[in-house]
């Protein structure tokens, strides 16, 4: 009979139950500090008993107090079966004699067995006894190795994900609306707080320095050519010219006195003042008269002058060395200058505000578009077999790179978790959980004892006479 009082449940320490929440929720790598609380928590967890423990450790006793009561009684049958014999009651008592001999021997060889897993049976330190506490960590072992091979292994993991229908079941869910809502809202509180959660200067320091890695690696003259030439091609660059030309004319119409006095202060010295001004204003007039007629004419032969530059120059860019050192030194300098640091920089601050504005907004366009690629998504994957099969394969694929990748860390969680366990308590656990059960086996050893016991001296009774 075990003795032994219920031990009082222990009490999770707060500070203990914050660091393992805390790294459950981050998904950080584990500290010292939290493997201690969690190794703490699992070795208490085995160590304390839930009511429903304690109700199983009852029933436990309930079963012994039977066993033991049923092996008291055989013994009892024992003892005035011989009696009975030994005062010449008859044959009848050799039969019950027999029989109740046999029950005790098969109880008290399954009451041995029993609390040989569990302890040594009388205090005695017999060889393969307790089993349960002394081989409590090759147990662990023996079962992370057991899940390992049988639940681990690629073809488990395949046919068990084959069998399951993920794709079917999570597009015919992502097809629902609401849930498509959900999902949605769910990703754009991950995205905001993705955003939240990154430091803008880090941000903007990666961003500047992957444009302008991006900028120094990459030679833009040639492409800045073949767009100016298919510009000039398709004629695109007109209206630049026909604007030019007509700020030009205005400008020289609103301005006219200051041009003029600016023709006339360029003038020598030594020449007279009305000659000083009548060239003014006949440089002013064959000025304005050039404009005027360029604006005016699309086949001015300056426009012609400039279209041919400007191919000349687009093929320059292309094929011309010297031009297309100029164009990258230039390039070095404008990337180099503060101010353009400053904007690449800003620009993350521009685009973060941007989505987290879209984010919040349940009308924006990106989760409208997010919305809509979840229920297509869903459709797709719901009815259609070769979205089904992409999905299924990926998911497999997926989950038998992790499997085999990390069965050791996972196989070597149950048998880290089980030797952390105290044998003690980790013994008691086991027995309210299974004790009852095992109980059973004394019943039954007794009864079929005394069965088997009354059968073969019935037999030898037969064959003696």
């Amino acid at each position: 009979m075990d003795s032994t009082k219920p031990e009082e449940m222990d009490r999770t320490k707060p500070e203990e139950e914050r660091a393992v929440g805390q790294l459950a929720r981050s998904g950080a790598s584990a500290t010292p500090a939290t493997e201690q609380a969690a190794a703490a928590m699992s070795s208490r967890a085995m160590t304390s008993f839930s009511p429903a423990d304690e109700e199983k450790r009852r029933g436990v006793r309930r079963m012994k107090g039977t066993a033991t009561g049923l092996l008291l009684f055989v013994a009892l049958v024992y003892v005035l079966a011989k009696w009975a014999q030994n005062s010449g009651a008859g044959p009848w008592s050799g039969y019950v004699a027999a029989a109740a001999e046999a029950g005790m021997v098969g109880a008290l060889a399954d009451w041995f067995a029993v609390t040989a897993l569990f302890r040594h049976p009388l205090g005695l330190p017999i060889p393969h006894t307790a089993i349960i506490p002394t081989k409590k960590d090759q147990l662990g072992v023996s079962l992370g190795e057991f899940v390992g091979e049988n639940f681990l292994s690629e073809e488990v993991v395949r046919q068990r994900l084959r069998a399951v229908g993920i794709s079917s079941r999570l597009g015919a869910w992502l097809a629902d609306p609401e849930h498509a809502d959900r999902v949605t809202a769910e990703l754009a509180t991950a995205l905001r707080g993705a955003l939240t959660v990154l430091r803008d200067s880090d941000v903007q320091a990666v961003v500047g320095e992957a444009i302008t890695r991006r900028a120094d690696a990459q030679e833009i003259a040639p492409g800045m050519g073949k767009m100016l030439e298919k510009v000039v091609a398709d004629g695109g660059h007109r209206r630049i010219v026909d604007l030019i030309c007509i700020r030009a004319h205005d400008w020289l119409v609103l301005n006219d006195e200051q041009i003029m006095d600016a023709i006339q202060g360029g003038a020598p010295g030594w020449t007279p003042r009305f000659v000083d001004k009548k060239v003014g204003e006949r440089v002013y007039k064959e000025l304005l008269r050039f404009v005027t007629e360029m604006r005016d004419a699309p086949a001015h032969p300056a426009r012609g002058a400039l279209d041919r530059f400007l191919a000349d120059f687009a093929g320059d860019l292309q094929s011309d060395t010297d031009t297309r050192a100029r164009v990258e030194r230039l390039k070095g300098e404008v990337l180099g200058r503060g101010e353009v640091q400053d904007l690449i920089a800003s620009a993350w601050t521009a685009v973060r505000s941007m989505i987290v504005s879209a984010a919040e907004d349940e009308r924006s366009e990106l989760r409208l578009r997010v919305r809509a690629s979840l229920l297509s998504l869903g459709a797709r994957m719901a009815t259609e077999s070769k979205t089904q099969a992409k999905v299924d394969r990926w998911v497999e694929g997926a989950a038998v790179h992790i499997v085999t990748t990390y069965r050791k860390e996972i196989t070597s969680l149950i048998t880290d978790t089980v030797a952390s366990w105290d044998a003690e308590h980790t013994t008691r656990k086991i027995e309210a959980n299974i004790g009852r059960d095992l109980q059973f086996i004394r019943i039954n050893g007794t009864v079929v004892g005394s069965l088997a016991g009354l059968l073969i001296y019935t037999v030898s009774r037969i064959l003696g006479a």
